[in-house]
């Protein structure tokens, strides 16, 4: 008679695993959760502002021109101490993902007068609706509306980028907005703001800035656009002001 069946037989239980290999098993998995959390710890976390790690500008590089401001849009204090500028298309999807950090910019940094933010629209060629969203957001802020729709148009991106004649969608996003839809969509039937678009890519052209999104803090441009990298590059640039 085989083992099993004179356990049977006898009325037996079967003989369970050691504990020793659950406890080890479940040891095993807590350590892997634990190096996750710990990985996710540090793949989320900004340096800290005096890191090593954070870019610089490069021996020799000249401040940015001022004067190139007045092509984009800017919020923010005119006497700010830190100028950060970004160089972004709305259809562009690290475009839309860095436009959290500008968010999280404004809130903590422009409103309290410490940065000034300036956004240069650069709608590649590639992206068909870029220029379409790009005067979207200018006809807005005839309204005093830029801010809302530039986060509207990020925020929804997927939604638009890919459809054909994207203007009902805008003209949608601006009526949600409270904005007059008859003035929005006169702007974008007459494309009032092309000329002042095409001017700020030309700024970016003259910079030889290529793709997007390119952030600068003053004259150092980020390597990881994000929120931990703008926030640690702003911080030590306002203690090297104070």
């Amino acid at each position: 008679m085989g083992e099993a069946k004179r356990r049977h037989h006898r009325g037996s239980p079967a003989p369970r695993k050691p504990a020793s290999k659950r406890s080890l098993a479940l040891g095993v998995m807590t350590l892997i959760v634990v190096a996750m959390l710990i990985g996710l710890f540090f793949i989320t976390s900004g340096p800290s502002p005096d890191s090593d790690e954070l870019p610089v500008a490069k021996k020799g590089t000249p401040d940015f021109p001022a004067g190139f401001d007045q092509f984009g849009v800017s919020v923010g204090a005119a006497d700010a101490p830190v100028v950060v500028r970004e160089f972004a298309d709305y259809q562009c999807p690290a475009c839309a993902r860095f436009a959290d950090a500008s968010q999280r910019l404004k809130k903590e940094y422009v409103e309290s007068g410490k940065v000034r933010f300036v956004y240069f629209e650069l709608p590649l060629s590639q992206h068909a609706n870029a220029m379409p969203a790009a005067q979207a957001a200018r006809c807005a802020g005839d309204q005093n509306a830029f801010w809302p729709m530039h986060d509207t148009l990020y925020s929804n991106q997927s939604a638009w980028a890919g459809v054909s004649d994207p203007q009902a969608t805008f003209t949608r996003y601006a009526g949600d907005l409270g904005l007059s839809e008859n003035r929005f969509s006169r702007c974008m039937a007459t494309e009032l703001h092309r000329e002042a678009i095409e001017q700020s890519a030309k700024v970016a052209t003259q910079l030889r800035v290529v793709s997007t999104p390119t952030v600068m803090v003053d004259n150092i441009v980020l390597t990881r656009p994000g929120w931990g990298q703008l926030s640690a590059v702003v911080e030590r640039e306002l203690a090297a002001s104070r």
